[in-house]
């Protein structure tokens, strides 16, 4: 879908910005927001194309670089830490390839952080675009990176 057909798919309020950026990320094979959408949604909501970019830029869920088809993101909140956060940080830097806030050369994930995934009765959590996982070990997040590498069509 093409971004002038999401955005007419909105009334043309404030209101909707968030909205419609999801769904302009959401459908956006690489998960990004470019700044061609973001004139769109500035245009089309007559505000300014500043104030669309610093709604992007302030919510961490959105992006103004492309990542990969799987957006993974580990929880870094205290309690996230105190259970072992950054060890499953740094095995998933070793399994895929990447630092944090990068993308692996087939595109399929990028690897970022967060401050809270809300999931701290099941710390260490993180998200895989919308589903969660917690209770995390190290052998159990490179079940999970496995089972999509196996699934994907890539």
């Amino acid at each position: 879908m093409k971004t002038a057909e999401i955005v007419r798919t909105f009334e043309p309020v404030n209101e909707n910005l968030i909205m419609i950026l999801h769904h302009i990320q959401n459908h956006n094979p690489r998960n990004y927001i470019s700044a061609e959408d973001m004139a769109w949604v500035a245009d089309y909501l007559k505000i300014t194309q500043s104030a669309v970019y610093g709604v992007v830029e302030y919510y961490t869920m959105f992006s103004t670089t492309p990542r990969g088809e799987f957006v993974i993101r580990v929880c870094k909140s205290p309690v996230c830490r105190m259970m072992g956060t950054d060890s499953l940080l740094n095995h998933l830097v070793s399994i895929l390839g990447i630092p944090a806030g990068g993308v692996t050369s087939d595109e399929l994930f990028s690897l970022e952080t967060a401050e809270c995934l809300g999931l701290c009765e099941k710390a260490p959590a993180m998200m895989i675009n919308d589903k969660v996982y917690g209770s995390l070990t190290p052998e159990s997040c490179e079940q999970i990176i496995t089972a999509i590498r196996k699934s994907s069509t890539r």
